[in-house]
């Protein structure tokens, strides 16, 4: 499979949309449509003022996009809505609607501002080479594991999912798309000492979100008046991105996401994972994440 070409492996109808498979990408979990284009992926020619924004998956990725397009179009809210996000910012690993995310990202113009959920490990070497800026967006993994399950639930673009309990266990050893959260946010994190990399944390965008914005704009050369950061503040809390059909993803067929089962933006919050985990399984967490992020000096917070 890996190798393959471009292939349309879903068309936009609801019998042929299927739930993909995993498969291994260097040791990396994947969906079969992603590792099924996967050269024509990593063929991607970046450019030197390209923007990622990088993350693993349900770390507030849609938050940050909206975040950093406000800000690109002077902070005015109202030049951001006239397409859904992820027509405004393509996401790099979208393959199963057309055109796919390759596709949108080649007709852009420059500066692009592309989303990814790559590992550091397996990011085109474009990228690298043309010495991009990477945005990069963490979140506890309690509280990703909790939102990615419901996910997995409401979007059928993701591998099927049985129960919460065995959801976990995969969580726990990497055998979920996009591999590992532990290696994911370790590797990038390693990875911003050698690159232009801002790591961000979505417990300290909770917090502070004028604050942790403030970082974004002095990252990207950007001139911010206070009046600017307000609104930029106001409108990219969560209840008001919820509510906002350009970024809560209501705009996606039914067949794909289904927001009757779980909403794409459910709780926004710190700390929902204690309404789920059991007493064990927050040990069990507590205990590979000493394991394997115990030495990285990276830690997290999940409590409010």
């Amino acid at each position: 499979m890996l190798g393959a070409s471009p292939s349309r492996v879903m068309q936009i109808s609801p019998g042929s949309f299927k739930r993909p498979t995993l498969m291994q990408v260097r040791e990396v979990s994947m969906a079969d449509y992603i590792v099924a284009n996967w050269e024509s992926l990593c063929a991607l020619q970046a450019k030197p003022d390209d923007l990622l924004i990088c993350s693993y998956p349900k770390s507030g990725t849609t938050w940050m996009q909206e975040i950093v397009d406000v800000m690109r179009h002077g902070g005015d809210p109202q030049k951001c809505a006239q397409v859904p996000i992820y027509d405004r910012i393509p996401f790099l690993e979208q393959f199963h609607f057309f055109p796919t995310g390759l596709e949108k990202i080649e007709a852009m113009p420059s500066p692009r501002i592309i989303k990814t959920h790559l590992p550091v490990q397996l990011l085109p070497l474009s990228f690298w080479e043309q010495n991009c800026k990477v945005i990069y967006m963490a979140r506890n993994g309690k509280d990703i594991a909790i939102s990615y399950f419901h996910f997995h639930l409401m979007n059928h673009g993701m591998p099927e999912t049985t129960s919460w309990n065995q959801f976990l266990e995969d969580f726990l050893v990497g055998k979920i798309a996009w591999g590992s959260w532990f290696d994911h946010v370790r590797n990038w994190w390693e990875a911003k000492n050698h690159h232009l990399i801002l790591y961000l944390f979505y417990e300290d965008m909770k917090e502070n979100p004028a604050r942790e914005i403030q970082k974004i704009a002095q990252f990207l050369g950007v001139q911010l008046s206070e009046s600017d950061l307000n609104k930029i503040v106001q409108h990219t809390k969560f209840e008001n991105m919820k509510n906002n059909p350009l970024t809560n993803y209501t705009t996606r067929p039914l067949f794909q996401m289904d927001h009757a089962v779980s909403p794409f933006m459910r709780k926004g919050i710190v700390g929902d994972w204690k309404e789920h985990f059991t007493v064990f399984q927050s040990e069990q967490f507590d205990n590979v994440c000493a394991q394997l992020l115990g030495e990285s000096g990276l830690t997290f917070r999940t409590e409010p």
